[in-house]
This record gives structure tokens, sequence and C-alpha cells, in this order.
């Protein structure tokens, strides 16, 4: 079997266990699960045809780069959605460009996968987030943001940053790193129900 008869096998099997098996199952997104399958097919198409034609290595990794770049603007995503486009589009260079022994591109693939399914396991960082928050009073001394936080969180603030400071409205706006007390009410928890 060619390197390529194993690497569009292995890309389609590794974007359907990123895309469906991983993303889709953490964040039910059905948008973003057609849009990284379809960027995903879509860079092999184009990553295969080039690396077929003699095109070379640098203009495949240039396809890379500007497609990297790109920005919907029809919807906002998150990070965490951005790192899926990412791995999208590498396994589907890897692939289409299926580089030196036919096992390396199938290999790579999986361990994308599997990196994204650890690193993005809610369990990791089940008790840790970020937030933006109005505080329904101005702070000009920064020093009583962090205790007006804890009181309002319940939570371990780990890190904070005043976005907005508006004296005539009495608030003010910050963006919040916390980690939720294990003994905090049901109410601030974290939501609960995880697929794995």
């Amino acid at each position: 079997m060619s390197g390529l008869g194993l690497a569009i096998p292995a890309d389609l099997l590794a974007i359907g266990l990123l895309a469906y098996g991983t993303y889709f199952r953490r964040y039910h997104r059905r948008d973003l699960l057609l849009a990284y399958v379809a960027l995903n097919v879509g860079v092999l198409a184009v990553t295969a045809m080039l690396a077929g034609s003699g095109a070379g290595v640098g203009l495949g990794l240039g396809l890379f780069g500007i497609l990297s770049i790109i920005r919907l603007r029809s919807d906002s995503i998150t990070q965490e959605e951005v790192a899926y486009y990412f791995i999208s589009l590498a396994l589907g260079l890897v692939n289409g460009l299926h580089p030196g022994p036919f096992w390396v591109a199938p290999a790579l693939s999986f361990l994308l996968v599997a990196l994204m399914y650890v690193v993005d396991h809610p369990r990791l960082t089940l008790r840790s987030r970020r937030q933006r928050v109005v505080l329904d009073q101005a702070y000009p001394d920064v020093r009583d943001v962090g205790p007006a936080l804890e009181r309002l969180l319940r939570a371990d603030i780990r890190y904070f940053v005043v976005l907005d400071l508006d004296l005539v409205t009495d608030t003010t706006v910050v963006d919040v790193r916390y980690r939720i007390l294990p003994d905090a009410p049901a109410a601030v928890r974290p939501f609960q129900r995880y697929a794995s």
C-alpha cells in the first residue's frame, strides 16, 4: 500500500475521532464539527495534489500559513475552537504530504488526536475558570478588586486585570482567572456533565 493510500484513511479516521469523538461530544457545536471536517478534507486534497505535482513542501507549508491566519468573522469562536482548527489543518497537511515511511503520517495523526483528547479533557482543569465580570461598584484602588471578586465568585482568585473603571455608572469591568473551591455552593460550581 502506498503512503497516500494509507494516509487518506488514517486522516479520515483521525478527523472523525477529533471532530466528532472529542470536540462535538464536549462542546456540542454542529456547525464547527462540519467546519473541522471540511477544512481537513480540503487541505488534505489540495496538499496531496501539490505533493504529487512536484510543487514541493514549501508551497504546502505556504498554504498552511495562509489557511492558519483565516479568521471566521461571522461568529465568535473560543481559543479552544481555534486549537481544533489548527489541529484539523495539521492533520490534513501531514496526511496530504505523507512524509517519510508509510507509517509516519498515521502515527503523527493519532498522536495529535490523542494529545488534544488529553490536553482538552474537562477533568484536567475542571475547577479552573476565566470570566469577564462587571462589578456593580467602581473600585479605583485595584487592591479592593480581589476581595470583591472572592466574595462574589466564592473562589480562589488566581489572576485578574481591570479592563474598565467607570466612575459615572459606578462599575468596574474585570477579566478574572479563578479556581472554584471544592466546598463552593452548587450555584457557583462548574457544569458537571462532560463526556469523556
